[in-house]
C-alpha cells in the first residue's frame, strides 16, 4: 500500500478563505487582520471585549516519553479537534508555532500528519507570519543595546564575564552555542565570549507565550535580567531602556494567528517554546481566545507529560488561570515495546512482552495527572498499520486498572471521523464542572523544595543532587527574591530521568542540577540538568536536504 506524504495531502486539501473560518467562529470582522487569502491575525483587543463571555472547556493533548521519531501529538491533537466537529461539537485547536530548527533538522514538518493537518502547511512551518523573526529581532536588539552599553563607557559597571543574555537564532547551529565577539580592534567592541541560543529557548518566546497584553509584554521585557555589575547587582532590559524599542517589535507578534485544519476546523497557532529546553506551551493569548471561540479547546504540551504537561499545570495554567477539564495522554505501541527494550528494526513485530515492559512509562504519566495534578484523563492510541489487536488489547487492560479509558485514534488515516471514539471520551469526562487543578508544589516553597517535588513526585528520582555553582545561584536567587517563582525544567525528553538511555520508567536514580538561570521577565526559573543544550545541531543527514522547491514555486519534501 502506497502513502501520500504529508505536504501531498495538504496540498491536494480545499482550503477555505480565512474570512469564511472567521465568520464560522462569530469572530466580528473588525478584529481580523489578513495575512493573504488564508491565514489572519486576531487583534488583542478582543480578549477585553469579551472579557465577560463564558469560557468552553479546555482539553490538554500529552504524551508519554517519545521515542526520537515522536508519538503523533499533534496529530492528534488536531484529529481530536476534528473528531469533535465530526460528532457535532464546536471545537478550536490551539497550537504552538513549528521551529524551522526541527523543520530543517530530525523531524521535517510539524503541523501534524496525515488527515489530521493545519494548513496551510508550507506556510506554517516555514516563515508563517513572521513572529518567529520579530522574536529573534527583540532578543538580539537587546544584545546589542547591551554591548553597546559596554562600548560607550559602561556606566552600569556591567562585568564582561558575568553577561547572561545570548543572541538567537531559529536555527540549529551547533557553531554558535560558543562564540568569541568584538574582535578587530576598539571600534568593533568589547571582546567577549558570547552564544546563541535557538528563537524558541530565548525568554522573550517565553515573554511573549505567557503574556496577557501589550501593557503586560512591556513590563515582562522590562524585567529581564541580562548581566550582573561587579558588585553582583542584576542589570536588566530596563537598566538598558530597551523595553519600548523591543515591544514595538513584537507588536504584531503578540497577536495569535488563525488558520485552519484540513476539516477547517478553527486553528490557533502561536508561540513555540521547546518543553525540553523551555515551558513548551503555545501563548496563554491564543489558548484564552480559543477558549473563548469555542465549547472545546483542545492544545497541546510539548513532549512527554513529564515536561510539556507539567511545565502547563504547573506554570501556564498558574499564571494564566486555566484549568483543564480533561487530558489526553498519547501513546503508541511501538514507542511502549522500544520503552520495553525492543529494538528499532523490530518495532513493527509483535512483541507482547516488551511491550509489557514498556507499559510502566505510560502508566506513570497517567499516574501523575490522576493523583499529582487531579484531574480526569484517557489515553489515545495513536494507530499504526503493523499494530496487533493483542497488542491494543493489552494496553487497554493495563490502563483500565488504573480506571483510565482507552481510545483508538486513527486521526493520520482517517480524520476526524478517525477521531470519533476519542472525541466521544473526551465529551463524557468532561460532562459536569472541571476537577480543580492540584500543582505539583506550592510556590511558597523554597526552589530547592521545589526542585525536590518536581524530581520525586513526577519522575520518581530518589534524590536532586546541585552542583556548586546551582547551589551557589539558588541562595543568590532566593536572596533577590526570586524564590517564589515556579520552576521550568530543561531536561531530556526521553526519559523520566536526565538520562536519555534510562527508558521505561526507571527508579532510584538521581538527577543532577549544573546550573539555574532566573528569567524575570517570563516568571520561571530555569533548571538545567544533564548535558541538555539551548541550541541543538544538526543530524548527519538533516531534512533540509530533502526539501526543495520546482519551477513553479511547490515547495517539496516537507515531512
Amino acid at each position: 500500500m502506497s502513502f501520500k506524504s504529508d505536504i501531498e495531502i495538504a496540498q491536494a486539501s480545499t482550503i477555505k478563505p480565512i474570512t469564511e473560518i472567521a465568520n464560522k467562529l462569530g469572530l466580528d470582522d473588525k478584529y481580523l487582520e489578513q495575512y493573504g487569502k488564508y491565514k489572519a491575525k486576531i487583534d488583542i483587543q478582543f480578549l477585553s471585549d469579551m472579557a465577560q463571555k463564558p469560557e468552553g472547556k479546555l482539553i490538554l493533548v500529552t504524551a508519554i516519553n517519545p521515542t526520537p521519531a515522536g508519538e503523533g501529538k499533534t496529530t492528534t491533537t488536531v484529529g481530536l479537534a476534528d473528531g469533535l466537529q465530526f460528532i457535532g461539537k464546536k471545537s478550536v485547536v490551539a497550537l504552538r508555532e513549528p521551529s524551522l530548527g526541527p523543520v530543517f533538522g530530525v523531524k521535517g514538518g510539524a503541523a501534524g500528519g496525515g488527515y489530521a493537518q493545519v494548513v496551510p502547511m508550507e506556510d506554517i512551518n516555514l516563515h508563517f507570519t513572521g513572529d518567529f523573526h520579530a522574536i529573534g529581532a527583540a532578543n538580539n536588539l537587546l544584545a546589542a543595546l547591551l554591548d553597546n552599553h559596554i562600548q560607550q563607557g559602561n556606566d552600569l559597571d556591567i562585568d564582561v564575564r558575568r553577561i547572561t543574555w545570548k543572541r538567537a537564532v531559529d536555527m540549529n547551529d551547533r557553531q554558535l552555542r560558543n562564540i568569541i565577539c568584538g574582535m578587530g580592534g576598539k571600534a568593533n567592541g568589547v571582546p567577549r565570549e558570547d552564544g546563541f541560543d535557538i528563537t524558541v529557548a530565548s525568554e522573550v518566546m517565553a515573554i511573549l507565550c505567557l503574556s496577557t497584553g501589550l501593557s503586560d509584554l512591556k513590563k515582562r521585557l522590562a524585567r529581564i535580567i541580562v548581566a550582573y555589575t561587579r558588585e553582583n547587582k542584576p542589570v536588566t532590559a530596563a537598566d538598558l531602556q530597551a523595553q519600548g524599542a523591543m515591544t514595538a517589535l513584537l507588536k504584531d507578534a503578540i497577536k495569535p494567528n488563525l488558520v485552519q485544519t484540513l476539516e477547517h476546523v478553527p486553528a490557533f497557532i502561536h508561540g513555540g517554546p521547546f518543553a525540553n529546553i523551555a515551558h513548551g506551551c503555545n501563548s496563554v493569548m491564543a489558548t484564552k481566545m480559543a477558549l473563548k471561540l469555542g465549547d472545546y479547546a483542545v492544545t497541546e504540551a510539548g513532549f512527554g507529560a513529564d515536561l510539556g504537561a507539567e511545565k502547563f499545570l504547573d506554570i501556564k495554567c498558574r499564571l494564566a488561570g486555566l484549568n483543564p477539564s480533561a487530558v489526553v495522554i498519547v501513546a503508541t505501541v511501538r514507542a511502549l515495546k522500544h520503552h520495553g527494550g525492543a529494538k528499532k528494526e523490530d518495532l513493527g513485530k509483535e512483541d507482547l512482552v516488551a511491550l509489557e515492559k514498556g507499559l510502566p512509562n505510560l502508566l506513570q504519566h497517567i499516574n501523575n495527572i490522576s493523583t499529582v495534578f487531579g484531574l480526569p484523563s484517557v489515553v489515545a492510541i495513536n494507530k499504526f498499520p503493523l499494530d496487533t489487536p493483542a497488542e491494543l488489547k493489552l494496553i487497554e487492560a493495563k490502563c483500565r486498572e488504573l480506571g483510565v479509558n482507552v481510545a483508538l485514534s486513527e486521526v493520520w488515516e482517517k480524520g476526524g471521523e478517525g477521531g470519533k471514539a476519542l472525541a466521544e471520551e473526551v465529551v463524557r469526562l468532561t460532562e459536569g464542572a472541571a476537577k480543580p487543578l492540584q500543582f505539583a508544589y506550592p510556590l511558597e516553597s523554597s526552589i530547592e523544595e521545589k526542585l525536590d517535588a518536581i524530581v520525586k513526585k513526577i519522575y520518581r528520582g530518589k534524590e536532586v543532587i546541585l552542583t556548586a555553582e546551582a547551589s551557589r545561584q539558588i541562595k543568590q536567587f532566593e536572596e533577590m527574591g526570586f524564590g517564589s517563582l515556579p520552576i521550568c525544567m530543561a531536561k531530556t525528553q526521553y526519559s523520566f530521568s536526565d538520562n536519555a538511555t534510562l527508558l521505561g520508567a526507571p527508579k532510584d536514580f538521581s538527577v543532577t542540577i549544573r546550573s539555574l538561570k532566573v528569567s524575570a521577565g517570563a516568571g520561571f526559573i530555569v533548571a538545567l540538568t544533564g548535558d541538555i543544550m539551548t541550541m541543538p545541531g544538526l543530524p548527519r543527514v538533516p531534512s533540509a536536504v530533502k526539501i526543495d522547491v520546482t519551477d513553479d514555486g511547490k515547495i517539496v519534501g516537507l515531512f
